[in-house]
Parts: C-alpha cells; structure tokens; sequence
C-alpha cells in the first residue's frame, strides 16, 4: 500500500451514526469524505467538528440511486478513498400488504444499489493498491426480520449477503468486506417511539439500554484499520445482547 493514511468515505455522513463514525474516524486522523443527499444543514456541523480535530475534510454531494452522480462523486475527490463506509439508507414502517411497487423500488434502489454501485466504484483504487476496508451498515433486523419492518428488513439482508459474497470474491486482493448490523440505537429510527415506549425497548435488552452512535462507530472505526485484516465477511450486532 502506497498511501500512508488512507482516505475515507462515509456516505450519509449527516445522520446520526454518520456524524459518529466521521468523528471516530477524525479522531483517529483519517481524512475523510463525506456524503450527503439533501441535507448539508446537517452535515455542514459534522465537517467543522472534523475539521477542528485536525484532519482534511471535504463534502460530497450525490443522489446515491443515479450511478452517473456515483461517477461524478468519485472524479471530484483528489485522492481515492482505500476506506469506505456505506451508511447511506432509509427505513420503512408499514404492513407487509401495504407496500407499493413504487416503495419496493425505491427503498431497494436506497439501501442495496447504492450500496452496490459505490462499492463499485471504489474498488479500482483498493484492487490498484491490494488494499481496502469496506462496511456496509446494516441492522439487526437484516438478521432476525422485524414485524411491519419486512421490506426494511429485507434490504438489510440483501446487504448482508453482499457482504458475505463480496468479501470470498475480494479477499486475494487484500480487500475485507464486513457489516455492522446495530440494534435499538438512540436517534433516528428510535426517534419514532416515545419516551415510554423507549424504555419498554430498553427492558427487553440485557444491557438494559439503548446502544448510541459511539459504540456503533467504535466497531465501524476497527474494522477500517490494517489491524483487521484477518476479519471479513463477518456481520457483527452490537446489539446489546438483544439477539444473539
């Protein structure tokens, strides 16, 4: 590997978990882009705290589900990016019955063809450099399934899979493919059920709480370093021993 500190992309930098990987990753002085769809009001903050921790970092505009805006994305960055995280994704609440073909589309387009096609793009760079870290953030319920989370649930299993697959096909190269699959994470989804209704979540867990963005990212950030090289194809739940 040529490059001595390889650069990141964190797609959907703007969430929750986005904010808190992009800032372990700056914590740990890796240069970083970050992406974003619509919300650079979001993201603008994320890139001062970045940036206040001392290393380069650079935002990037896309519509992750047009593979021309992917391409674009990709010649505007001066460095290729060895690390990659795609974090970008939507969820859906909703009865099995209920769902469009409009809604099947564009939350496969969201969550697994971009995912798909970003990593496509970046492998270039990691296969010229027989080096690369790839981790698709996926949920527990792309492990277990989740009730009026179907289609949800079934995105997240089609990135586990992926990753499982693309990991054996990128493994001579020196590239690993993992997945971190969170569980009831404070912020966004969780967002949607009321304090009462959180803590009747939080009794279901053996930790006896809810997991944050922090542990989330911790997991991302090691899977990204030269010391995890022996780790792939793995889908690891830091879930708070909810499922096992």
């Amino acid at each position: 590997m040529n490059q001595q500190t390889p650069w990141a992309l964190v797609t959907g930098a703007s969430g929750e978990i986005g904010r808190a990987i992009s800032l372990a990753l700056a914590a740990s002085g890796v240069p970083l882009y970050l992406h974003y769809h619509q919300s650079y009001d979001k993201l603008e903050p994320v890139l001062s705290e970045c940036r206040a921790l001392g290393v380069p970092a650079y935002a990037l505009q896309a519509d992750l589900r047009d593979v021309k805006q992917i391409t674009a994305m990709f010649q505007a960055m001066p460095v290729a990016p060895l690390l990659l995280v795609n974090n970008a994704s939507a969820d859906h609440v909703g009865l099995f019955t209920d769902v469009s073909p409009e809604t099947f589309d564009e939350l496969v387009a969201l969550n697994v063809r971009s995912a798909y096609f970003v990593t496509q793009a970046a492998l270039g760079a990691m296969l010229l450099e027989r080096y690369g870290r790839i981790v698709n953030i996926s949920s527990v319920w792309g492990l277990t399934g989740g009730s009026c989370e179907v289609l949800y649930s079934l995105t997240k299993g089609a990135v586990n899979a992926f990753t499982k697959a693309l990991a054996k096909e990128l493994a001579p190269n020196g590239i690993t493919v993992n997945a971190v699959a969170p569980g009831a994470i404070q912020g966004g989804m969780m967002e949607r059920f009321s304090p009462e209704e959180r803590e009747m979540i939080a009794a279901e867990i053996p930790a006896g709480r809810l997991g944050t963005p922090a542990e989330v990212a911790a997991v991302v950030r090691f899977l990204l370093t030269a010391e995890a090289s022996y780790l792939t194809g793995q889908i690891i739940s830091p879930n708070g021993g909810w499922y096992a």
